[in-house]
């Protein structure tokens, strides 16, 4: 029985389209693959081309046919044409220039790119610019240098192809190729023209010297005289398309001009004229035409500066937001958004139809578009310009509304002319697109809100009415009941009406539906409902007669299954019960949030806010003056895991650690209970028995519910006032004051005093006791002596402790130091050890007071501490 062949290529590719399986067609690839190897292992020459045929086609078919890569040589190294053809092109197909087999094929490419028939010279230099290695670039870069002069055109187009490769693959060799590629510049055939020109172009990207030589007057003239003969070339049958001459050739051109113009202001002159000529003949009612000018527009915008140029060049792309094409639309919006770095001005001529390309039915048109808008807003076309974009924001569709409120948004905070404006635009975009809006967007809102005063009243009144028929837009909802919990007495007694107002009657039982519905409507997350009760909280004090309706309303979600809910329904419930002495002064109004310190923080570049010069006093953006004082980060190491976390005392603890400001400052308006020095920090969180005053602090850390401090601290129950001298009593919220420290004569054994801390005018001492069952905390009695005939004023102690150790300070007993020890300052310290028996108390201080009207500080580091601490 002989072997196996099928003998005709046509058959093999019959048998594996009728297969029917992918195994079917498997089996059928290796009987062919195993007949191949036989006829190779036999040396059979008939057959070589037809088995070469049918290995490229199994490769194709994604089979392995690496075992045939020799054969592809073999045919290679034939005399013939056709068994050469085949063999090249079994060679681009089977083998890449990884390929180490490849180098047995350098000589036999050399002999042929030397060979009398060109037929057989244009085979290896379409295999050498398919396959070329950096190697065999070295090697034959000669042989393609020569045949750049062939007598044959279609050679010299091959060759230039061939060479271009070859410079990607090694630049050095550019140098080589600049005079023979300069020749093709002046070929009247367009092949060979336009391969040429490509040369040309690749060779200024990777050298230097080759930019300069044709940046000369001789070969940029040669290639300004060829570009217009092009542009009013008559008829050419052999190179129309569409009415227009080689618009190939135009576009390879003005790439050409392109590189050579960029960064040269003579050559960019010498070309000015051609450039304004192809803009204004190109006929842009077909897409060849639309290409050439683009093109065309790409070339002006990155040559030297010529103002009349660029203009034609944006004009153009104005046109070109107008075609039907997506495309043509979408490259002009690209275009156009380079162009606005240039000459802004004039691609402000065509705001109004980039306006329309926002409302294109193409989704990647509109993002573009609005992009472009954004880029061209500035403080003299933004009302114009927001008014129409909230307009299509009503009719926009729901996937393209995130985006458009966002570049909105964005757009006012930034160039808004003033605060009312801002505030009735943001309105009008939480209206219709409220739940599109990113949190630091209402965040930035209410912090404005904050600062502009005398639009309180007409800010609340405002947000009444949107929220009466967009209650689902949830960012909406969410500063509108803050302003209504913050500013309700102004919205029912109308206060500061101004003339742009329709007056409005709002009752008190209006103002607490509408929290009370945001409180129960089904879209409303755990933010929202939280802030509905803060908001009934405040209410409560401000609307006496709906302060049973109120507590009826929090009292709802006293079983609610979430947490946060749950208790604040319990905590806000028996203040509203128990607590009417204080609530008024727990529910006062916000302190103004600071808009420089906001935005800073949402830049990510808030700047120091503190100074360690003495002397001096620094003032805050909101106009309060605080002493200069070193920031903690230079105190501590906070970079190390044993970094100390800062605690204080004192109305610089929550400006060092929160970035709010609680130093003494003047009342705000609508509040009359005077600052008080050494007010619990908790207190001062609560705004309990100190005034509202002007904070640094960002909406997040106003509007979210902590849950940090909750092991220290609870809901105001049973609450008196702290009492005055001494260290202030621990709070506990629900069930009122815990007891006063214990005496030390009750906290276990007796530890020896130390002196934390001594200068030459001031004495620390340390006494240590600890709760009896509680071995990880200390309690540590800090007493401050003053040695000196000077009193000291405002003063405040600061203390930090590594991660390990948690610390927290009780008010001191004053912050006045009396001179000549006639007197002292105390204050408790509570420091719990996580590591108690393997770390020992470490503590860094700071002492801040003042001498004479000047500022002093005094730090140092304790490593003192008993060892059993």
């Amino acid at each position: 029985m002989g072997r196996w062949r099928s003998p005709f290529f046509a058959d093999m590719i019959r048998s594996i389209r009728a297969c029917k399986t992918a195994a079917e067609e498997r089996a059928v690839v290796r009987k062919e693959c195993a007949a191949i190897r036989a006829a190779i292992n036999e040396n059979d020459q008939d057959y070589r081309h037809r088995n070469l045929a049918k290995l490229m086609f199994i490769h194709m078919l994604g089979y392995p046919t690496h075992f045939g890569q020799m054969e592809c040589l073999k045919s290679i190294a034939s005399a013939g044409f056709p068994e050469k053809r085949i063999g090249y092109l079994g060679l681009m197909l089977l083998l890449d220039e990884r390929q180490e087999v490849l180098m047995l094929v350098t000589n036999s490419l050399k002999q042929d790119l030397n060979h009398t028939n060109q037929y057989i010279v244009g085979l290896a230099l379409c295999a050498l610019g398919n396959i070329c290695s950096a190697e065999m670039a070295r090697d034959l870069a000669p042989e393609v240098e020569r045949l750049l002069q062939f007598r044959d055109p279609n050679i010299r187009k091959k060759a230039a192809l061939c060479s271009i490769r070859i410079i990607k693959k090694v630049p050095d060799l550019a140098e080589n190729f600049i005079n023979p590629a300069a020749a093709l510049l002046k070929e009247k055939h367009h092949g060979v023209l336009i391969t040429g020109i490509q040369l040309v172009t690749d060779i200024c990207k990777v050298s230097t010297e080759a930019l300069e030589f044709f940046r000369k007057p001789k070969c940029l003239d040669g290639l300004v005289k060829t570009l217009r003969d092009v542009v009013n070339s008559p008829y050419a049958p052999e190179y129309d398309i569409a009415g227009i001459t080689d618009p190939f050739l135009h576009i390879r051109l003005l790439k050409l001009l392109h590189v050579l113009g960029q960064g040269d202001a003579d050559a960019s002159d010498c070309m000015n004229d051609i450039l304004a000529q192809v803009a204004t003949k190109t006929e842009s009612n077909k897409n060849a035409g639309n290409a050439i000018l683009y093109e065309c527009v790409e070339t002006i915008m990155s040559i030297e500066d010529n103002g009349g140029l660029r203009v034609l060049a944006i004009n153009i792309l104005g046109r070109f937001l107008s075609n039907r094409d997506n495309n043509i639309r979408y490259v002009a919006l690209n275009m156009l958004m380079k162009a606005i770095t240039v000459d802004a001005q004039a691609v402000q001529r065509h705001r109004a139809t980039i306006l329309e390309c926002v409302k294109d039915l193409d989704a990647s048109i509109r993002k573009r578009a609005l992009e472009l808008v954004y880029l061209l807003v500035n403080e003299s076309n933004v009302k114009p310009l927001t008014k129409e974009l909230i307009d299509y924001l009503e009719i926009s569709d729901q996937e393209f509304k995130g985006d458009l409120t966002a570049k909105i948004c964005s757009m006012v905070e930034k160039f808004s002319p003033d605060k009312i404006w801002y505030i009735d635009q943001m309105l009008k975009v939480l209206s219709e697109a409220g739940n599109f809006v990113k949190d630091e967007v209402w965040h930035a809102l209410i912090v404005v809100i904050s600062n502009a005063s005398d639009l309180h009243g007409y800010t609340v009144r405002a947000l009444y009415r949107a929220v009466q028929t967009s209650i689902e837009q949830e960012s909406l909802v969410r500063v509108a009941i803050w302003c209504i919990g913050e500013y309700g007495d102004m919205l029912v007694n109308n206060v500061g009406v101004l003339n742009i107002e329709d007056p409005i009657t709002v009752t008190e039982s209006d103002a607490v539906d509408v929290v009370e519905i945001a409180i129960k409507h089904h879209s409303s997350d755990i933010t929202t409902k939280a802030m509905a009760m803060v908001a009934l909280l405040k209410l409560s004090s401000r609307f006496p007669s709906c302060s049973e309706r109120i507590r009826d309303i929090i009292v709802q979600n006293k079983g609610s299954l979430v947490l946060e809910l749950q208790q604040r329904s319990i905590e806000f419930n028996s203040i509203v019960e128990k607590h009417q002495n204080i609530r008024s002064t727990l529910v006062e109004r916000m302190p103004v949030l600071d808009e420089a310190t906001f935005s800073g923080r949402r830049a990510g570049s808030l700047p120091a806010t503190v100074s360690t010069s003495s002397g001096t006093s620094l003032n805050l953006p909101n106009g309060v003056a605080k002493p200069a004082a070193a920031p903690l980060v230079d105190l501590l190491d906070l970079s190390s895991d044993d970094a100390p976390v800062p605690s204080s005392s004192g109305n610089d603890f929550l400006q060092d650690l929160l970035g709010v400001d609680v130093s003494p400052a003047s009342v705000q308006p609508g509040t009359s209970q005077a600052p008080k020095a050494g007010t619990d920090v908790l207190l001062d969180l609560l705004s309990i028995g100190s005034p509202p005053v002007q904070n640094n602090s960002t909406p997040s850390d106003i509007l979210s519910s902590s849950q940090d401090n909750k092991s220290s601290v609870a809901i105001l129950d049973g609450l008196s006032p702290a009492p005055s001298g001494g260290a202030a009593s621990m709070i506990d919220l629900l069930d009122g004051f815990v007891p006063n420290s214990p005496k030390p004569e009750d906290n276990g054994p007796a530890y020896p005093s130390i002196v934390a801390f001594e200068s030459s005018s001031l004495i620390l001492t340390f006494n240590f006791s600890k709760p009896p069952g509680n071995p990880q905390t200390t309690l540590i009695q800090a007493t401050f002596t003053n040695l000196s005939p000077n009193v000291y004023t405002d003063f405040v102690f600061q203390a930090a402790v590594p991660k390990f150790l948690q610390l927290h300070l009780d008010p001191a007993s004053g912050n006045t130091l009396p001179a000549s020890g006639n007197g002292s300052i105390t204050q408790t310290l509570r420091v719990t050890n996580s590591q108690h028996g393997k770390k020992p108390l470490v503590m860094r201080t700071r002492i801040a007071y003042k001498l004479n009207n000047r500022d002093v500080l005094e730090e140092g580091q304790i490593n003192n501490f008993p060892r059993d601490l």
